[in-house]
């Protein structure tokens, strides 16, 4: 679980994960927080692990790779990649980790429709940009809300910087001959809204997915 000043809703998340079945182990990496959020997943219990420097973010792509690589130490059966800001509709995830099998080795989580977000550009340009590169029609190309059985896991190259890793991480996997399935869960997370702090994360999410889009990946970190 990559997070950056996630403490409003992070506790709630974490509450939600610890129930569920299949999940033995929570890692989350703290990108440059200047919150509360290291500390309250320290104290939920999670493996706290640090992206970068304090107040300096890495980047989601960044964040997560260290997350997935810390994981793979572990020689995990499966990984659920979580955003931190689901609340308790994390408890849905559930619905990802039972629909993995050899025929689906890789699931993902598609929201319902949601108020308050944007005007879906972003979503629209990676939905297509996946489309002509692949033939694959994602329903939510942006979803972070993922898992992978093993081998699919290894099959990445890395990951794409910034916004734009579940953009290149779909990508990748379909290069791979891995088709992704797609699942609706009634998740919900914080909407970035039609304001100006939202417009400017949005602009750099579009710009972040045309790097994935073009290639640009982060590689696994050595050893």
């Amino acid at each position: 679980m990559p997070a950056h000043n996630e403490g409003d809703s992070l506790r709630a998340t974490l509450q939600a994960l610890e129930k569920l079945r299949r999940v033995d182990h929570i890692i989350l990496v703290d990108d440059g927080s200047r919150d509360a959020t290291a500390r309250l997943a320290h104290a939920a219990g999670a493996e706290v692990i640090k992206a970068g420097p304090p107040c300096r973010p890495a980047g989601k792509g960044c964040a997560l790779l260290r997350g997935l690589a810390r994981a793979r130490n572990y020689a995990p059966e499966a990984v659920l990649v979580s955003d931190a800001d689901l609340g308790s509709t994390a408890a849905c995830l559930s619905g990802l980790l039972e629909r993995l099998d050899e025929a689906h080795p890789v699931a993902i989580a598609a929201f319902p429709p949601a108020s308050g977000g944007g005007f879906g550009l972003v979503k629209s340009f990676a939905r297509r940009a996946v489309y002509a590169r692949t033939g694959y029609s994602a329903v939510e190309p942006l979803s972070g809300q993922r898992a992978l059985l093993a081998p699919a896991l290894d099959a990445l190259p890395g990951l794409a910087p910034g916004f734009g890793a579940e953009v290149g991480m779909t990508l990748d996997l379909l290069a791979d001959g891995i088709e992704p399935l797609e699942v609706p869960l009634p998740l919900r997370h914080r909407p970035t809204g039609r304001t100006p702090a939202g417009f400017a994360h949005r602009a750099r999410q579009g710009v972040d997915v045309l790097r994935a889009v073009r290639g640009t990946r982060i590689p696994w970190p050595a050893g």
